[in-house]
């Protein structure tokens, strides 16, 4: 029987393929000897690379993402009028032909990424414009800075707890408004429990006394030192984090301003929802999504906080929500979506795929505060359904791809959300819950309109 071969049809005639290293780039422009060419990383070299690229005729390009790498390289080539498409190395491997680094552009099995582009097999990564990249590239690095402050209160509770200065037990927060000023007293030098417990915040639960049991020290100095130290790096993270925001609401100022469909929207502001003290300080992140979105109103979804809202801004923005076709694309792409594995019909293995980003973080965040709601909505309902059936963790994961595939609806559509139970600030829901009690003692007890001494003309 002779063995015959199939040819594919060619989609990218003029295409390129890009083998991102840390110090060099590999370059492959065809299947020869001769179309295959290295690189140096200086920006020199880059400028170089797209020249040789155009005198060849390129027109189209595709690189893996490779750690930051690539970046750089990208920009430049975009700005030189190339299409580039950025894929996830993986996808490259999944082909056949078993693609290691050795083989990208040079070796046996040489230029695999070019020929995976020409036969139009690579498919690009999900990437946001300029403005929403420079808002992401500040966003996180605010994310970072909250990191570290935090590691650093843990530091200062563990030398306060090595001082026997037992204040993590007497107060919440050791970095809220009591905690801090105590702080601060033990490294200026006071020793006194009374004098310290004086510092207490009037909305602080446990008395004066009992802070002051907790505040006795052991007098150890190289603790103390150690406490000062990690207070000073608390204090200078913090104004970093003050710097961020001021540079967040210049960069949503400038997108706003710049965008006549963003500035004409206005809303009212939403006194009921609550400000977590690492929420991004002096914006009103109620007015500015508005208006980044639109006229969508993000927050009106229970358990929709500003910092979950803040990293739907930064990490996707409104062009690159409406990038995807439907809310299934937008939920597998947070990896939300389960993996569905069917052989012969059967069902093996229905888990959601591994892998995470900031905003799949997020959302999962405001579907666990969704899972913590007293009152009965539409979407803790759902949660409470799920997680009776299959545990909290497959709730949070199937309540946050309903948040994703309503964002979308709301954002792509228009369609607007609608909280059929409403908000009720805490007198209305204490006027509610009398009126259902007495209802329900008038019913036990079987009262009339006489009895009850009512008058009904």
């Amino acid at each position: 029987m002779e063995q015959g071969s199939i040819s594919m049809e060619v989609v990218n005639p003029q295409a390129a393929g890009i083998d991102i290293g840390s110090r060099s780039h590999w370059v492959a422009v065809g299947q020869s000897e001769q179309d295959v060419r290295e690189f140096g990383v200086y920006n020199e070299d880059l400028f170089a690379m797209a020249e040789w690229l155009r005198e060849n005729q390129v027109k189209t390009i595709a690189m893996e993402s490779t750690g930051t790498y690539w970046q750089n390289l990208y920009a430049i080539l975009i700005s030189r009028g190339f299409h580039v498409i950025l894929c996830n190395g993986k996808f490259t491997k999944n082909i056949k032909g078993k693609k290691t680094d050795i083989k990208d552009c040079h070796g046996v099995a040489r230029r695999w990424i070019q020929k995976l582009h020409s036969l139009g097999l690579l498919t690009s990564s999900f990437l946001p414009d300029g403005q929403t990249e420079e808002l992401r590239t500040y966003c996180r690095h605010r994310a970072n800075l909250l990191h570290s402050a935090a590691s650093t209160s843990k530091k200062m509770q563990k030398y306060l707890r090595l001082l026997n200065l037992r204040l993590d037990v007497v107060v919440k927060d050791i970095c809220g408004l009591t905690g801090l000023l105590i702080i601060r007293s033990i490294c200026a030098g006071e020793t006194d429990p009374q004098k310290l417990a004086s510092l207490r915040h009037g909305n602080c639960r446990k008395s004066e006394e009992e802070i002051a049991r907790a505040l006795q020290s052991n007098g150890r100095q190289d603790y103390l030192f150690a406490l000062q130290q990690e207070l000073e790096m608390y204090d200078h993270l913090q104004l970093k984090i003050e710097e961020c925001d001021k540079m967040i609401a210049a960069k949503l100022d400038e997108i706003i301003g710049s965008d006549d469909k963003k500035r004409e929207h206005h809303i009212e502001p939403k006194p009921h929802k609550r400000i977590n003290k690492n929420t991004p300080k002096d914006i009103d992140l109620n007015l500015k999504s508005y208006q980044m979105f639109e006229g969508t109103d993000l927050l009106a979804i229970e358990g929709m906080s500003f910092s979950t809202v803040l990293s739907l801004i930064s990490e996707v923005g409104l062009e690159g929500i409406k990038k995807f076709p439907t809310a299934k694309h937008f939920a597998s792409w947070l990896r939300l979506a389960p993996n569905n594995k069917v052989s012969g019909g059967k069902v093996l293995s229905s888990k959601v795929p591994k892998g995470s980003n900031r905003l799949k973080i997020a959302l999962r965040n405001a579907a666990n505060a969704i899972g913590n709601l007293k009152d009965s909505t539409p979407l803790r309902d759902f949660f409470q359904r799920i997680n009776f059936r299959k545990g909290r963790v497959s709730a949070i994961s199937a309540t946050a791809r309903k948040l994703a595939v309503i964002i979308w609806n709301m954002v792509v559509k228009g369609v607007p959300y609608v909280n059929p139970e409403g908000y009720l600030y805490l007198d209305q829901k204490r006027k509610l819950g009398l009126v259902k009690r007495i209802r329900k003692q008038i019913d036990k007890f079987g009262l009339t309109n006489e009895e009850l001494g009512l008058v009904i003309d």
